[in-house]
């Protein structure tokens, strides 16, 4: 074991790479990890400087990504056999300090928290369309549960006008997007060997009823989808919370990955459409015509898939640090 590794705990490692697993937004992994002492504690930290100043400028999704690193610690935790005791915002002057996990009593993990922590290395992003095998309503069901235990709330978009209007949302959201030069550089940027997989963008952003990110600046060769598979779209789910403050963006992240863990352990994948909340406008729109006056912290699609490009983690080495080391 290397010097690097040998100065941290073998449970924070642990725990500093299941994090490191959650999703975020274009891969930024906008987080830092820091144990206190041997095994003492483990803290998680917004790291100011992977965020994307022009696609998250209020930080929200930052935040959110950092929620759902905070529910893989959770279950990390629990798959050593120990209870989480979680402080959310520990220290009021440090709004980066976003949670610290402890363990607490000794127990058992339950069937479906073991079923999660198996699946955290196989969720991953998908882009473009899906499988035509269907999601089973059964499923669905029990991702709203999921949700709702860690205080959100999963809407499926059943209805097909509902659907069309988010599908409008997220299209007027995405061209606000593509007319603005400084938007597409810092998207372009998330692609490469440390980011976005670039063959993972190879579908055109047009090709399903939700618009996606234009990655590799498909439309301004190709205006229109060389083909368009609306049926294959999946289903489609707003997450939101009951109000809009950090905490709530927190309970956001861990809901969402929640979802996305039981999901895949079901075989089933997430793409995200989060542009119509990136203005605000449109995410007003959408909290009053889609989210039943509730706050909308997440877009998805769900659906199946046998596609899967691996996406680069920064692992403990580059991530995890000492309590007497220097704040980020």
């Amino acid at each position: 074991m290397s010097l690097a590794y040998e100065q941290h705990g073998r449970a924070a490692l642990h725990l500093a790479h299941a994090a490191s697993l959650a999703p975020s937004p274009h891969n930024t992994q906008p987080w830092f990890f820091v144990e206190e002492g041997h095994d003492h504690g483990f803290e998680i930290h917004a790291d100011r400087g992977r965020r994307l100043v022009l696609t998250d400028p209020g930080g929200r999704e930052s935040v959110i990504a950092c929620g759902a690193a905070l529910f893989n610690a959770r279950i990390a935790v629990r798959n050593l056999g120990f209870q989480p005791a979680v402080d959310l915002l520990p220290e009021s002057g440090n709004p980066a300090y976003l949670a610290r996990v402890a363990f607490a009593a000794h127990a058992p993990a339950a069937f479906h928290e073991a079923l999660m922590a198996g699946a955290m290395a196989h969720r991953h992003t998908h882009r473009g369309p899906f499988g035509a095998e269907h999601v089973a309503e059964e499923l669905l069901d029990e991702l709203r549960d999921h949700a709702r235990a860690e205080g959100a709330v999963l809407h499926i978009v059943e209805d097909p006008d509902q659907r069309d209007l988010l599908a409008d949302l997220v299209r007027t959201a995405e061209n606000v997007h593509r007319a603005d030069p400084g938007h597409n550089a810092e998207i372009a940027g998330c692609v490469g060997p440390a980011g976005v997989p670039a063959e993972a963008c190879v579908y055109h952003p047009d090709c399903v009823l939700l618009a996606a990110r234009d990655y590799l600046g498909l439309v301004r060769q190709f205006a229109l989808p060389p083909q368009k598979w609306v049926s294959r779209t999946g289903r489609v789910a707003v997450l939101t919370t009951p109000y809009d403050t950090r905490p709530d963006w927190l309970r956001a992240g861990q809901a969402l990955q929640r979802v996305l863990l039981y999901a895949a352990a079901h075989r089933v994948q997430a793409a995200f459409h989060t542009q119509p909340l990136e203005v605000p406008s449109v995410r007003a729109e959408v909290r009053t015509s889609l989210a039943f006056g509730r706050f909308p912290q997440m877009i998805l699609r769900l659906g199946h898939t046998t596609q899967r490009w691996p996406t680069p983690r920064r692992g403990p080495a580059d991530t995890l640090v000492r309590s007497d080391a220097p704040v980020r």
